[in-house]
């Protein structure tokens, strides 16, 4: 028995059926990297700071391609890398970055808010309401959870501004607003960071959602300011 499984390790039949193996899940690998580089991921939802348009385990279809032909508009709904997040590029780990496989990398979603070169700045009125300002304008934002339900602006770990950001930086920002760790803490983000643009929710099946922007501008986008020097 021992020589007859020996034998047919050495045979050809093995041998061109490893290599038939070897060739499949090599194939397998490269069509992964090639479909969440280039085109598009799965990821799913771990926390609250997105509610009510986002839900802890919602599941979401992310696309990448756009990035390589546009810049990311306000009201997208953006995953990246956060700006304290160190991201290493040795051989492993770029592997699992690139195909998910075992992947530990922190990635956060938010939404855009402010885009580079404009003034951002968030006001509370006699009501308790905060309403963010871009270009000294105020922004409609019908998707966040609560206009008087913020981090105030008086937490000294806050900064709601006023401030211009700078350029191939982006102001991001939670729908939940007292419950988000973002731009507000940690400042502004390099587009560098951005992974890609959150476009569909496929599950939980009673919540199915093509992830659309509400609304793309202020009530004047022709203003801009330049940095402080």
């Amino acid at each position: 028995m021992i020589e007859k499984i020996k034998q047919y390790f050495k045979s050809e039949q093995f041998k061109s059926g490893l290599k038939e193996t070897i060739d499949t899940v090599i194939f397998v690998v490269i069509a992964v990297i090639l479909v969440r580089f280039f085109i598009a991921e799965v990821r799913w939802i771990p926390s609250g700071s997105m509610r009510p348009t986002l839900k802890e385990g919602d599941r979401i279809i992310v696309e990448r391609y756009s990035r390589f032909f546009k810049t990311p508009q306000r009201g997208d709904i953006m995953v990246f890398y956060p700006p304290f997040i160190e991201l290493k590029n040795s051989p492993v780990l770029l592997f699992k970055r690139l195909t998910g496989f075992f992947c530990k990398d922190v990635a956060y979603i938010k939404r855009v808010i402010g885009l580079p070169g404009e003034k951002f700045q968030i006001k509370r009125d006699k009501t308790g309401a905060y309403t963010v300002f871009i270009n000294d304008r105020p922004l409609e934002e019908p998707y966040i959870k609560s206009k008087f339900e913020f981090t105030p602006c008086e937490d000294p770990r806050v900064n709601c501004g006023p401030f211009v950001i700078p350029e191939h930086q982006y102001m991001m920002m939670g729908d939940n607003r007292a419950f988000s760790y973002d731009g507000r803490f940690w400042g502004t983000l390099d587009e560098k960071q951005f992974i890609g643009r959150a476009t569909f929710r496929f599950w939980p099946l009673t919540r199915i959602k093509m992830l659309s922007c509400p609304n793309r501008a202020t009530t004047d986008e022709n203003t801009s300011y330049s940095q402080p020097q």
